[in-house]
């Protein structure tokens, strides 16, 4: 894929997934589900303070008569309900409303009653360029901070999941880092990148091309790949870029959004179905688009 609006339709391909929005009683989640609603994506159910649910619908002039609306004012318990129900299969997709990421993300890998699955969740970022060929992911610049080696295998695993969904059939994984050499004195993130990368040759991990420690520009271009003479599989055309922590994965996205004039869309993976966050500062389309993703993840 090449375009943001690309998983839209394909989503839309997929037909409706029912939607259990924890916490539905904020704006920004409430318009995302209703344009998802009205984009055949979503039949939404609602969960929170029904009283202010129904005031922001009155607002944004959408008709919820016919959804399904639960009323629970505890933020912990909107988000038990919305994961219970998807553990019951009476809803497809979790959605975080106005509570934090954190409470939700506590009920969804519940071990007892939620969708845990072993793995460590991760934020999984889509990202349409205009300065590159195709659709690319950034991953973690969300949820973990300074992920350790097993962590880095769940990240991978998580974004390659995402990857293979966009249609990706074996998606080449850029660990990125500030150089391309290993130097693991004092840039131990290189020396991790290189036992992974090593890991991925011997057959340790599967379904997908791993090199690292790349610098962003190997990862991403042909011509410093040249310049370089750099030997790779995946330099110059990743389809995933892993950074070393939160704050280089952080930086990298938001200055795609904010200064690059990327579209995006992003999930949270890693438990038996994706997570949907929408954040107020996106844009009505990266919300959209983050929905779509989650439908066609799911």
């Amino acid at each position: 894929m090449r375009k943001i609006q690309e998983i839209l339709d394909a989503a839309l391909k997929k037909g409706k997934k029912r939607i259990a929005l924890a916490a539905a009683q904020e704006e920004s989640a409430m318009e995302a589900i209703v344009d998802a609603a009205k984009h055949g994506l979503a039949e939404p159910i609602l969960i929170g303070d029904l009283a202010i649910i129904k005031q922001l619908a009155a607002d944004l002039k959408a008709d919820i008569s016919g959804w399904l609306l639960i009323e629970e004012k505890d933020y912990a318990k909107a988000a038990a309900k919305a994961v219970e129900l998807v553990k019951s299969g009476q809803a497809d997709l979790v959605m975080k409303g106005i509570l934090d990421t954190s409470v939700l993300l506590k009920a969804v890998l519940n071990k007892e009653n939620g969708l845990n699955i072993g793995r460590l969740t991760s934020h999984v970022a889509v990202m349409e360029v205009p300065t590159y060929h195709k659709l690319f992911i950034v991953s973690d610049a969300a949820i973990n901070i300074n992920p350790d080696l097993p962590g880095m295998l769940d990240i991978i695993a998580n974004a390659v999941q995402v990857s293979k969904a966009l249609g990706v059939e074996m998606p080449k994984v850029a660990l990125l880092a500030a150089v391309e050499k290993v130097n693991a004195d004092k840039m131990p993130c290189t020396a991790t990148a290189a036992v992974i990368s090593m890991m991925n040759q011997r057959g340790q991990i599967k379904g997908c091309l791993i090199d690292g420690p790349l610098a962003l520009d190997n990862a991403i271009s042909a011509e410093s790949v040249k310049i370089k003479k750099i030997v790779s599989d995946v330099a110059g055309d990743a389809d995933v870029l892993v950074a070393p922590d939160i704050e280089a994965a952080n930086i990298l996205y938001k200055c795609l959004l904010d200064l690059g004039q990327a579209k995006g869309a992003s999930i949270v993976v890693g438990a038996a179905k994706p997570v949907i966050l929408t954040s107020r500062a996106d844009t009505a389309e990266t919300k959209l688009a983050s929905i779509a993703l989650a439908v066609l993840s799911c």
